[in-house]
């Protein structure tokens, strides 16, 4: 399936609440490919914008806060994921793989706060 019609029918099927799964590792691949091609295409355009609008420290504040609260929206839905892995004794690779993306999540979420904390003008703890 072409990228554009499968990412409207993904997008179509994830606004109503329903799922896609595949069958096959083929498939998973197809989509991984079709994922890593669309971020890739994206990246380009989010690069012109950002050196564009992003002047200095304080206009890079919205967007690292923005994709931080998505990261961690994200990571407490894998949590549930893991968890319920554990509860029907999913495989032991699939278990291991949440764990380690659940880790990272966490991980990422601490360096955007960590980034968002350097985009203010005045340190924290300072007497302005």
């Amino acid at each position: 399936m072409p990228l554009a019609r499968s990412s409207l029918i993904d997008g179509v099927a994830e606004r109503l609440g329903w799922c896609r799964a595949y069958d096959t590792p083929t498939e998973v691949e197809e989509v991984l490919a079709e994922q890593t091609e669309t971020a890739c295409i994206a990246a380009a355009v989010h690069a012109q914008l950002a050196t564009a609008k992003n002047k200095d420290a304080l206009h890079v504040q919205p967007g690292v806060l923005a994709v931080r609260r998505r990261v961690l929206a994200d990571v407490a839905y894998l949590e549930g994921v893991l968890t319920g892995a554990y509860n029907r004794g999913l495989p032991t690779e699939l278990i291991k793989s949440l764990e380690d993306a659940v880790r990272h999540g966490h991980e990422l979420t601490v360096l955007l706060a960590d980034a968002a904390r350097c985009t203010t003008v005045a340190p924290t703890g300072s007497s302005n």
